[in-house]
């Protein structure tokens, strides 16, 4: 499966601040794939994935907000019991350790899409692919 581009983005923890970014996102035709959010004290950390990042960069511009961009992996697998332990498992297997993880959907289908945040991309997501090409064939 591929890497993506994430956005990690720090915000004011406080009503209407998350609805902002994302309906100038939406207005500018950008799709939230995978996201997360989760406040870090007086701020909220939010992560996220689109389909569109070259746009999404230019909404964050325009909003002036302060991101970083990081590469994640991301496998899309079947929804039933044991594909997360499957996945986790086998990057665990290579020694990778998953500093954090998210999901979202895929377009199109709404297949569940998980989101890894792990040191090395290439590697995790060359594994993910095979753990999701194995569970394709079960």
């Amino acid at each position: 499966m591929p890497t993506s581009k994430e956005f990690t983005i720090k915000m004011e923890d406080r009503p209407g601040t998350l609805g902002k970014v994302c309906r100038a996102l939406a207005d500018r035709g950008v799709n939230i794939l995978a996201f997360q959010s989760f406040p870090t004290g007086a701020e909220s950390l939010v992560r996220f994935v689109v389909d569109n990042p070259t746009t999404a960069k230019t909404v964050l511009d325009t909003q002036r907000l302060t991101y970083t961009e990081t590469e994640v992996a991301q496998v899309k697998l079947p929804h039933r019991p044991g594909e997360l332990a499957r996945a986790a498992s086998r990057l665990g297997d290579a020694s990778i350790n998953i500093n954090y993880a998210y999901t979202g959907v895929e377009p199109g289908t709404n297949a569940p899409l998980l989101i890894f945040g792990v040191t090395e991309v290439s590697k995790a997501a060359s594994i993910l692919d095979q753990t999701a090409a194995a569970a394709a064939g079960t």
